[in-house]
């Protein structure tokens, strides 16, 4: 810095390419943090086939996103996180059915995660491996894999269904507000 005659202070031209470059990074730094939040769930809600009865006595199918239900299933506990850039990692333990003569079974079931984006009518889907991975006798389960497509940032309205290979959701993530903690 050189004092110029009027007392004021004037910067070289070094520094002036210091203070453009700190304040372009700072702008990076907001705009990757914004981009970098990522989605958690804790808890899970296991499916409840039908949400009630019409008039003329058929069933509702408890639909979301156009995923059709299953058999009513139960979960004990869910754990997930997707990251920015699609990776996702889910915890199940206890998905089990909840009806039936396999009540309490594993029912030989393989699942998958699908993770919506967007408001219900136009919600786009992105889902881990199509093959899934087997669900332990005990209902336990785990995904450590990354979404296809990935998903947008930010995924507005995000809902995470654990689904079987052949479509049908069994649960659905609770999503986690940002900030909070256990």
């Amino acid at each position: 810095m050189n004092n110029n005659r009027n007392g004021n202070l004037r910067y070289s031209g070094a520094v002036r390419v210091l203070l453009m470059a700190l304040v372009a990074i700072t702008g990076v730094g907001i705009a990757s943090a914004q981009e970098s939040l990522r989605l958690t769930f804790k808890d899970a809600i296991g499916v409840i086939p039908v949400t009630g009865v019409a008039a003329n006595g058929a069933p509702n199918l408890n639909v979301i996103r156009g995923v059709s239900p299953g058999a009513p299933w139960r979960i004990a506990d869910f754990r997930a996180v997707v990251s920015p850039d699609g990776h996702i990692r889910v915890v199940g333990r206890g998905l089990l059915l909840a009806s039936g003569n396999g009540i309490g079974t594993n029912a030989g079931q393989r699942v998958r995660a699908t993770l919506f984006c967007g408001p219900a009518a136009t919600a786009t889907s992105h889902s881990s491996n199509a093959a899934g991975v087997a669900l332990r006798p005990d209902g336990d389960f785990s995904i450590n894999d990354y979404l296809s497509p990935a998903p947008p940032a930010p995924c507005e309205t995000p809902v995470l269904l654990i689904r079987n290979v052949g479509g049908v959701w069994f649960a659905a993530g609770i999503p986690r507000a940002e900030g909070y903690e256990d």
